[in-house]
C-alpha cells in the first residue's frame, strides 16, 4: 500500500469514527444506539429521512455503511482511490436515507456470488457492489412491509436482494454504453431499471404501497455544521498530506482538475495530487451547502445525503468548474415551472442533478444547462417508475437525460464536422 493511499485511509476512517462519536453523544448513547436499531427496520424507500428517528441513529447508521463499503475495499484488496471514495461518500450519504446495514449486505453478497460465477474476484464487481446497494430499500421493503409474516418475509427479503446483486454486473457495463460515460451515477441508472422490474411485479401481486415523503424541516445543529467541518477537515488534511508548504502548487493542481471533463472513468487523484483532490471535494462541499443555506432549505438527512455525494463525486467526475452550469439548468426549470426551490424534490435535484457533470464539462456550458432544466422535470417522473426503490433515482432520471443528449450531440457533431465541441 502506497503511502498517499495510507493517508487516505487515515482521512476517511478519521471522518466515520468522528461522526460515529458525534452520533452517539447528540441524543446520548442509549437513544442513539436504539434508534438505530429501529432504522434496520425502515423500508428506506424514497424519500425516508432517518433524523426523523433521531439524529444520533441517522448518524451512526451514516458511519456504520460508509464503514461497511471502506472494508469491502479493503479486504477485496482494492486501491482506495477516486471511485472506492465516491463510493463510500455515497454509502454515507444515503446511509441518512435509505441505506443500512441490513438492507447492503445481501447485495454485496448478490455481486459476489456473480463474481464467483464469471470466475472474478469481487475487486473486479467491488464498485458495482457498493453503488448496487442503492436497491436497498428492496431488501427491507420486502422483508416489513409487503404483509407477511416475518418469518416468511425476511427470508424473502434477502433473496430478492442477492438476485438483484447477481444481475446487476451485467446489467451495469450496457448502461454504460447507452450514455456513454457523461451520468456519473451509472450504477444507479442500472438500479433504475432494476427497480422498474421489481415495482412492476410487486405491483402486479398488489403488494406496492404508494410513496410516502419522510421529510425533516427542524433545524439541527449538528447537521448544520456537519458539512462545514467535513470540508474543513478535508481541505486540511490535504495540504497536511502534500505538505503546508505546498499549498501553491496543491492550488495549481486543484485548478487543473477544473479542465477535465470529468466523464467516466476519471480519477482524479491520478490526474492530479491529494491536496489537489481533496481541495476540490472540501470546495464543493462547502459550495453545496452554501447554495442549501442560501435557498433556506432545511438541513436534513436527503439534503446531506446529496451533499456528501457530491462532495464523493469530488474526485472522481465533479469540479466546481462542470457541475455549476448543470444545477444553474436545474434552478432555471425549478423557478421556470413554479415550484419552490425548498421542496423536497427541487433541492434534491439541484444536488444530485451535478451526476450530469461531464456533459458540461465536454460539450460546455450551454448543454450544462440543458441538461440540468430536463433533468429537473424527468427526475420528478422516475421515482414513481420503480416505486422509490432505486435510491439513485437521480442517477436513473440522470442516464436517461445524458443518453438523449449523448446522442443527439454525436448525431450533430458527425453531421457537423466543422463544428467546434468545447472540451
Amino acid at each position: 500500500m502506497e503511502r498517499d493511499e495510507k493517508n487516505l485511509y487515515l482521512v476517511v476512517t478519521t471522518i466515520l469514527v468522528s461522526i460515529i462519536i458525534v452520533g452517539l453523544f447528540v441524543d446520548g448513547p442509549i437513544e442513539a444506539l436504539n434508534g438505530f436499531v429501529i432504522l434496520q427496520s425502515h423500508a428506506g424507500r424514497l424519500i425516508n429521512d432517518f433524523t426523523t428517528v433521531g439524529v444520533g441513529a441517522a448518524l451512526i447508521n451514516c458511519a456504520l455503511v460508509g464503514t461497511i463499503g471502506l472494508l469491502l475495499v479493503y479486504f477485496a484488496e482494492v486501491s482506495l482511490s477516486g471511485p472506492t471514495i465516491a463510493a463510500i461518500f455515497t454509502l454515507m450519504g444515503f446511509g441518512l436515507f435509505g441505506k443500512t446495514p441490513l438492507n447492503c449486505l445481501p447485495i454485496i453478497f448478490g455481486v459476489w456470488i456473480a463474481a464467483r460465477i464469471a470466475r472474478k474476484t469481487l475487486g473486479s464487481y467491488s464498485l458495482i457492489a457498493l453503488y448496487g446497494t442503492a436497491l436497498g430499500p428492496l431488501v427491507t421493503y420486502v422483508m416489513f412491509e409487503i404483509g407477511f409474516s416475518l418469518i416468511i418475509s425476511i427470508p424473502i427479503g434477502c433473496i430478492a436482494g442477492i438476485l438483484a446483486g447477481l444481475i446487476l454486473p451485467a446489467a451495469a457495463g450496457s448502461m454504460l454504453q447507452l450514455h456513454q460515460g457523461y451520468n456519473l451515477y451509472n450504477v444507479g441508472f442500472t438500479c433504475g431499471f432494476i427497480g422498474l422490474f421489481a415495482s412492476s411485479f410487486l405491483r402486479a401481486t398488489s403488494r406496492m404501497a404508494p410513496i410516502e415523503i419522510i421529510w425533516n424541516t427542524t433545524a439541527e445543529t449538528t447537521l448544520i455544521l456537519l458539512i462545514p467541518l467535513v470540508s474543513i477537515f478535508l481541505v486540511v488534511s490535504g495540504f497536511a498530506i502534500d505538505g503546508f508548504r505546498n499549498i501553491r502548487t496543491s492550488w495549481t493542481d486543484f485548478l487543473k482538475l477544473q479542465k477535465l471533463s470529468g466523464r467516466l472513468p476519471t480519477d482524479f487523484f491520478d490526474a492530479s495530487s491529494v491536496s489537489g483532490t481533496l481541495l476540490n471535494i472540501g470546495l464543493l462541499g462547502f459550495a453545496s451547502w452554501l447554495y442549501v443555506f442560501i435557498v433556506g432549505a432545511p438541513f436534513n438527512g436527503p439534503v446531506l445525503g446529496g451533499i456528501f455525494t457530491v462532495m464523493g463525486f469530488g474526485c472522481f467526475g465533479k469540479t466546481l468548474k462542470n457541475t455549476w452550469p448543470v444545477v444553474a439548468g436545474a434552478v432555471l426549470a425549478t423557478l421556470l415551472f413554479g415550484k419552490d426551490l425548498t421542496a423536497p424534490g427541487p433541492i434534491l435535484a439541484a444536488l444530485f442533478c451535478t451526476t450530469l457533470a461531464p456533459l458540461a464539462g465536454q460539450f460546455g456550458i450551454i448543454v450544462g444547462l440543458i441538461a440540468g432544466f430536463i433533468h429537473l422535470f424527468m427526475v420528478e417522473s422516475t421515482a414513481a417508475w420503480h416505486g422509490g426503490l432505486d435510491l439513485y433515482n437521480n442517477g436513473f432520471a440522470g442516464g436517461l437525460t445524458a443518453s438523449l443528449l449523448v446522442g443527439v450531440l454525436h448525431w450533430y457533431k458527425t453531421n457537423r464536422p466543422q463544428e467546434d465541441f468545447e472540451q
